[in-house]
């Protein structure tokens, strides 16, 4: 269609609109006016509301507070953007807020505010039953003949005229089907009084009502302006609303110390997490600090909180966290000189002097692995002693290391130290030690009011005993969520090591797969099928896990090809075949960063428009998604094409080489980390799992 046409479509549309809009509003000011029951200023809000009752929406008036003999709840009003909690004022003064406080002709009113919240806690236990997220149930405090429209907390202040305009431009969240079965649940929860009930439906033929209220109060043009950009606006995620029951009371539950939520790719830790911190944010006074290892992780759940639950989007801080422990570091004048380069340099010089020609060169002569031993095992876990590393538990390291060997090892580590030092650098995990060290330092002083940390198992024990120092053993303080199963750095922990102590109820583990059918399931399964693996609870866990699915309309498509460019041929010519818009939810992974570049290259030759996922926020980009398998946790793909994805597996899954030779032990930890990537990867696939093979 042109752009004049689509121009005429809107105008048309907004004059209908318009017209509709003014013959409902006579209706419902004629049926407000029949409440006798009701204030004059409820009367003239309903008559707002009885419009979009018109429009799928449902409207419950004067409801008895369950639990209470003679408390009521003004209003409650369920729609294609939630369930909202109204509370009807018709005061004289108009509401002012001030330092988080309520006010009116000079006079503190929080009290009001106070009970309605507490009627909104009420509502959101009753349609937790029904999946509905805690971010779906808002509190509105309406005020009869003002224009106001400030928040209050997780409370919105709206005047008469904004009301209408502000509920129509809220996100749709709820479908038809949804909103009759959540209204009808509130009415069996919140029994209407004698007489109260909202017929919603026109005024008997012949009946007079008396025209109590002006033209004027109607602001006719903002609601129709608010109707044209709802019918426009796609529906928000259905994941961003709904929840299993079971779920819904993970996220609103009061925790009496540090907890963790674990469970198998799919389970949807991470949307429980997101909801978590809306709820926090919205029933506690401090900041929410969620906290990630990769770095753009952050900018994707920020976009995903912003969406779902806008009021409490600024008092979330989303950071990887590297970048947030330099910013701590910064704020409290600790000098850091991060420079990854030269301490590579120093490390490098350092196998040459000392390590190429010890010991160590005959468990592995690659200097990789004795960098990741230095990094997750000795600087990682915080160890300054050789007599405390000479006896730790290796965790997640198969090779096994004699009392020489670990010596070798520390002689390597103090020539890198000397080195570094040398040249007046620090590394990542220095980064994270000093920051420990100033937050153990002004414990007691924190700044936020809960931690929640989401991959946790890719985390240092360093890192998981500095977000813990920042907010201790409080109720509802860190919670800390992942699967040992998707670790992908060498090298682990236990939480008892951290000084963490998850008791009772406080470890829950999701069973229930909501993103992966069982073919897509089935495959990336199979990868990993032979790796148990330990997770940071200690616990020893078949790579094969029972899980629930709910999900089945998805599909495994191998494709193998004798040449690299006849299957880079083939993947071109699926991602050009697929329909228009369908770019937004596809992703190409790679095992590294030089497959990244070669890709890069290949679909820009081909005219594919491409979004990195170091620079991919989450808004949706009419783009293929480009990235490492290890940029792609966290995140969710319709299609996902991994193109080479056996390139780096070893042939074969035996324990012995070429010629019956025997595998190293730390060559079998690198192929077992491997492993664990691909699946990682494999399961970012919902609908289309894309799997290119070159023939060996």
């Amino acid at each position: 269609m042109a752009a004049g046409g689509s121009a005429s479509r809107r105008a048309q549309e907004a004059r209908w609109q318009e017209r509709l809009l003014r013959e409902q509003w006579q209706a419902a000011r004629r049926q407000a006016c029949q409440w006798e029951a009701a204030s004059e200023g409820e009367r003239r809000v309903a008559a707002q509301l009885l419009v979009l009752t018109e429009r799928g929406w449902r409207l419950l008036v004067d409801r008895r507070w369950p639990g209470t003999r003679t408390a009521n709840v003004d209003m409650l009003l369920v729609g294609p953007g939630g369930v909202f909690v109204m509370d009807v004022k018709n005061w004289r003064a108009a509401p002012e807020v001030s330092d988080g406080k309520l006010r009116a002709g000079g006079e503190r009113r929080d009290e009001h505010a106070a009970k309605l919240l507490a009627v909104t806690k009420a509502a959101e236990s009753a349609v937790a039953s029904l999946g509905l997220s805690p971010v779906a149930v808002q509190p509105l405090m309406v005020f009869a003949g003002q224009r106001v429209d400030v928040g209050l907390g997780r409370i919105r202040l709206l005047g008469e005229h904004e009301v209408g305009p502000a509920l129509l431009s809220e996100r749709r969240r709820l479908r038809t089907e949804s909103i009759r079965a959540i209204a009808d649940h509130l009415e069996r929860v919140f029994p209407d009084y004698e007489g109260s009930a909202v017929t919603q439906a026109a005024p008997p033929r012949g009946m007079q009502a008396q025209q109590t209220v002006p033209d004027g109060l109607f602001d006719l043009e903002g609601l129709r302006d608010a109707a044209l950009e709802e019918a426009l606006r796609a529906p928000i995620e259905q994941w961003m609303t709904f929840l299993h029951p079971d779920q819904v009371a993970l996220v609103r539950r009061n925790w009496s110390g540090p907890a963790r939520i674990s469970g198998p790719a799919g389970t949807g830790k991470t949307v429980v997490a997101l909801h978590r911190a809306a709820h926090l944010a919205r029933r506690t006074g401090g900041r929410i600090l969620y906290v990630t290892y990769a770095n753009n992780l952050p900018r994707v759940q920020a976009t995903f909180l912003r969406t779902m639950a806008p009021a409490v989007a600024d008092r979330v801080d989303f950071r990887s966290l590297h970048s947030w422990a330099q910013e701590f570091l910064l704020e409290h004048s600790v000098p850091v000189r991060l420079h990854g380069d030269k301490a590579e340099t120093a490390f490098s010089l350092a196998w040459k002097h000392v390590g190429r020609d010890s010991r160590l060169a005959e468990i592995d002569p690659a200097p990789r692995y004795w960098r990741d031993e230095i990094d997750h095992v000795i600087k990682g876990r915080g160890i300054t002693t050789f007599e405390e590393y000479a006896t730790v538990p290796r965790r997640r390291r198969r090779a096994s290391l004699r009392r020489p060997h670990r010596e070798a090892v520390w002689t390597l580590y103090e020539a890198y130290e000397s080195l570094r030092i040398e040249r007046g650098v620090h590394d990542f995990n220095d980064v994270l030690s000093l920051a420990l060290a100033e937050a153990v330092r002004h414990t007691g002083r924190g700044r936020y009011a809960a931690v929640i940390v989401d991959e946790v198992q890719d985390l240092t024990l360093v890192g998981v005993r500095l977000l813990h120092a920042l907010v201790g053993d409080a109720r509802n303080g860190l919670l800390l969520v992942g699967d040992g199963q998707q670790a992908v750095y060498p090298g682990g922990f236990r939480l008892a090591d951290a000084g963490i102590d998850i008791r009772g109820d406080r470890g829950q583990v999701l069973h229930t797969n909501y993103r992966n059918s069982e073919q897509i399931l089935e495959a990336a399964l199979a990868i990993v099928a032979d790796d148990a693996f330990e997770d940071i609870d200690g616990q020893r866990t078949p790579g094969r896990r029972d899980v629930d699915l709910t999900y089945h309309e998805g599909q495994v498509i191998r494709v193998t090809k004798p040449t690299v460019d006849a299957h880079d041929r083939v993947l071109l010519d699926a991602l050009r075949a697929l329909p228009d818009g369908a770019r937004a939810d596809v992703a190409v992974l790679c095992s590294s960063m030089r497959a990244i570049g070669r890709y890069q290259r290949l679909l820009a030759q081909a005219e594919i428009p491409v979004c990195l996922l170091e620079h991919y926020d989450g808004r949706p980009v009419d783009a293929v998604k480009l990235g490492t398998y290890r940029r792609a946790k966290g995140l969710e793909f319709k299609h996902v094409y991994l193109p080479q994805h056996d390139a780096t597996m070893p042939n074969g899954a035996s324990a012995d080489g070429p010629g019956g030779t025997e595998v190293p032990e730390t060559a079998r930890e690198r192929e077992e980390l491997l492993r664990s990537q691909l699946f990682v990867a494999m399961t970012r696939a919902r609908d289309v799992l894309w799997l290119g093979s070159v023939a060996r």
